[in-house]
């Protein structure tokens, strides 16, 4: 068990561990338009739509997740927790709940793809793009936000800093364009591992982009990345 401040998360079964892609894009999600319902596709343990549970009031906060066993836990999960009357996971892939959808928005959604489990960057292409457009292509995941989304909604993912252009290209074919960029770096010397992006449906030349440095050196942790997530971590 993985022990927040405000929570906890079981993740004996999970395949997707409580790791930092996930507190990231919990903690760094714009919620300043109040979103009153929210969606994290691709849960997991459901650590994301908790973390938000936590930082917003948002009435509705749903999820989903693929994977048994880890659809089992996401549930444990929200039932333990403060907020469980706010929070919901289907046992659904996207393509089945797009399927059964009527007229379901959102306004805020989450993603932090599954093949984040390994690191696929083995050097080899064709491997690589095979391991993370099986799981959950990103031209599938912009299309379902596109439909998803409400009027003034946004979208976030975590993905791969070397991904980053791709995935901004495959929102904008779905009239979704960036609004906010922040690039994650291990240390100050290490290269670029993550982009955290933010997606709405205004087009604009003008957003914020910066980069956040997790660690000086082992376990010392910058001011950005302790204030982004000290209401999260116990030791924070």
């Amino acid at each position: 068990m993985f022990q927040f401040k405000q929570f906890a998360i079981t993740q004996e079964l999970s395949a997707m561990k409580v790791g930092t892609d996930g507190v990231l894009l919990g903690a760094w999600a714009p919620i300043d338009h109040n979103p009153f319902s929210v969606l994290d596709i691709g849960a997991g343990t459901g650590l994301i739509a908790l973390m938000l549970a936590q930082r917003t009031d948002a009435e509705v906060i749903e999820a989903l997740e693929i994977d048994a066993d880890a659809h089992a836990e996401c549930v444990e999960n929200f039932e333990n927790s403060p907020w469980n009357d706010r929070l919901f996971c289907f046992h659904s892939s996207l393509d089945d709940f797009m399927d059964e959808l009527e007229d379901e928005e959102y306004d805020l959604i989450v993603s932090n793809p599954p093949y984040h489990v390994e690191d696929y960057f083995s050097g080899d292409d064709k491997r690589d793009t095979a391991r993370f457009t099986a799981s959950l292509p990103f031209g599938d995941l912009c299309e379902a936000a596109a439909v998803l989304l409400s009027e003034d909604g946004i979208f976030c993912v975590v993905i791969p800093f070397s991904a980053e252009e791709h995935f901004i290209a495959l929102a904008a074919e779905n009239d979704l364009f960036p609004m906010k960029i922040t690039r994650v770096k291990g240390t100050p010397t290490t290269e670029i591992k993550r982009s955290l992006l933010a997606f709405s449906r205004n087009q604009t030349d003008d957003f914020p982009v910066d980069e956040l440095v997790i660690e000086t050196a082992r376990h010392q942790y910058t001011d950005a990345y302790v204030q982004l997530t000290k209401d999260f971590y116990l030791k924070m």
